[in-house]
């Protein structure tokens, strides 16, 4: 998509899911406002960064330094100057859930039962105190409401990832304005708002579950089913802050993405193994255990 910079009139091509562009003529940002779709809706939330360049960096330094110590020496390596913080589109869903549930409750009690023994050769009658749990079948009705339940758009940040990167403090969600994300980069959704919808039902209906779980009588239960509808449903794209680096450690390996969150600074990443490094340090583990054992058989032979 072509865009006339309004500072100096240059023309620029915007990469297609990018809402944002920075002029190289004059460093001034511009924001696309492309026509909203179905799939590419336009953003109606977003939450600022908090966390610097600078301060994001040390996180992710700091990170990198406290892994395993046999990860990759290419990853220590890695330039902090490409650490770069992107708006990602993620969806904010809120529902009403009501649910029938049925489950079997259990109520502990004790009793008191003889049992026989044998001491020094002799069978002796004693007594003890068990604890047994009677079980009754249990159904009702509950109803709640389930906010701020946030799924990745995004085909380049998944959703184990976000989730890594959760909470995100939203009590600070503005309504969207293209200043707010003026010079950063902006992405679009890249996943369907079906697929987003399947992602935001089955977390929402897992909450339901837990909350359940966690309110239900007795000193324990089993069985617990529900049957649970989703009403009154919401669904807004809400751009979400998250500084990222990926670090080519490998040439022939995809490349290390570290992420975090630019509110908190939560990070998160995967730290690839260096089987070299692993077999080394087997290596000398093993090496010294022979010396170990050449010096103890030498000291006993003198």
């Amino acid at each position: 998509m072509n865009l006339r910079c309004q500072s100096c009139g240059a023309e620029l091509v915007v990469a297609e899911g990018l809402r944002t562009t920075v002029c190289p003529y004059c460093a001034a940002p511009s924001v696309v406002e492309r026509p909203p779709s179905l799939d590419r809706p336009a953003p109606t939330f977003a939450l600022g960064f908090a966390l610097t360049h600078q301060v994001a960096g040390e996180r992710v330094k700091h990170w990198l330094r406290t892994r395993n110590p046999w990860c990759h020496s290419g990853l220590k390596r890695a330039s902090l100057q490409d650490v770069r913080g992107v708006y990602v589109p993620a969806y904010l869903y809120s529902a009403r859930a009501d649910s029938h549930y049925s489950v079997s409750i259990g109520e502990n009690y004790t009793e008191t039962e003889t049992y026989t023994t044998t001491e020094n050769g002799k069978t002796v009658t004693k007594t003890r105190t068990v604890t047994k749990t009677e079980w009754r079948p249990l159904r009702g009705e509950h109803a709640e409401y389930v906010p701020d339940v946030l799924v990745t758009a995004s085909r380049g940040l998944s959703n184990p990832e976000l989730e890594q990167l959760e909470p995100f403090d939203l009590r600070v969600l503005a309504r969207y304005e293209p200043a707010l994300v003026a010079g950063w980069v902006a992405e679009e959704p890249s996943l369907s708002r079906d697929e987003c919808l399947r992602q935001a039902r089955e977390e929402a209906l897992a909450r339901v579950a837990r909350r359940l779980e966690s309110f239900m009588p007795g000193d324990s239960h089993r069985e617990l089913r529900h049957d649970t509808r989703l009403e009154e449903e919401s669904l807004d794209v809400c751009l979400v802050p998250v500084w990222v680096l990926a670090a080519r450690y490998a040439p022939d390996k995809p490349p290390l993405r570290v992420v975090v969150n630019g509110q908190s600074g939560e990070v998160f990443g995967k730290v690839p193994i260096s089987w070299v490094k692993v077999l080394l340090t087997v290596l000398g583990v093993v090496a010294l255990g022979l010396l170990v054992y050449v010096l103890l058989g030498q000291g006993g032979r003198s």
